[in-house]
């Protein structure tokens, strides 16, 4: 990362009002999280079944009870914190320059850092549903019970997760399209942008300020209008509001 980059960066924002912020994996790899695809990520690890497989709606249905074990041990993390990156995203959206924020992340550390107006596309480990009577259980129950989580109403509970198979709610997308397409500055970061349809909603960003963040090259870096490899956390700890 040079010093140049980041300077350009901080023009960038500082005269922006309408900046939308779409993140993945990356963003959160700095509080502790794995990614999927890095050399330690989940795809790497070795499990009886491979994680893309596990994490399907086929083997959800199939082999619930493995499923949950899965889910239990590799995606909910309770003792993560935000990071620098988080928090200046909220800080952005506390001075109004900030519009939103799309993440591919189901952890629910925006939140966490103060961030109100965000978009999960693949939903999150803080939410889960009776698939019988629609009431609510957070994470902690999940962790604590064993086997195929329970309503009292004898319901099984599932993750308000997108699996492998299912599709991404679609008022979500049309407005994370919504955002993109509006935006005067885009900033895409901690993300390999492929996977779809996520991925493809760079394309609906409309202006010249596209700026990608992130430590390894992506199908998009030609695209970018200021390209940065380097760790999100540590080039939005630099800006100044």
């Amino acid at each position: 990362m040079k010093m140049n980059q980041i300077e350009q960066l901080q023009n960038i924002i500082s005269n922006s009002n309408n900046i939308v912020f779409f993140g993945g994996a990356g963003v959160s790899t700095e509080s502790g999280i794995p990614d999927f695809r890095s050399v330690d990520g989940l795809y790497n690890q070795h499990y009886q079944y491979p994680p893309e497989v596990i994490l399907s709606h086929t083997f959800y249905v199939k082999h619930t009870a493995e499923f949950f074990k899965f889910y239990r041990d590799k995606l909910i993390f309770t003792n993560v914190e935000p990071n620098k990156a988080h928090y200046k995203l909220a800080e952005l959206e506390q001075a109004g320059k900030l519009k939103a924020v799309i993440t591919q992340n189901i952890d629910g550390l925006h939140q966490m850092a103060g961030s109100k107006a965000i978009l999960e596309l693949h939903g999150s480990v803080k939410r889960n549903y009776c698939k019988r009577c629609n009431a609510f259980y957070d994470e902690e129950f999940i962790l604590k019970s064993s086997g195929i989580p329970t309503c009292s109403c004898g319901g099984e509970i599932k993750p308000d997760v997108v699996l492998y198979e299912e599709g991404l709610d679609g008022d979500t997308i049309q407005q994370a399209k919504s955002f993109i397409s509006n935006a005067d500055v885009l900033i895409v970061a901690g993300t390999s942008l492929v996977v779809y349809p996520a991925a493809g909603l760079i394309d609906y960003y409309r202006g010249n300020k596209l700026i990608l963040i992130n430590r390894d090259s992506t199908l998009a870096d030609s695209k970018a209008n200021l390209l940065i490899k380097d760790s999100v956390g540590d080039v939005l700890g630099k800006i100044f509001i």
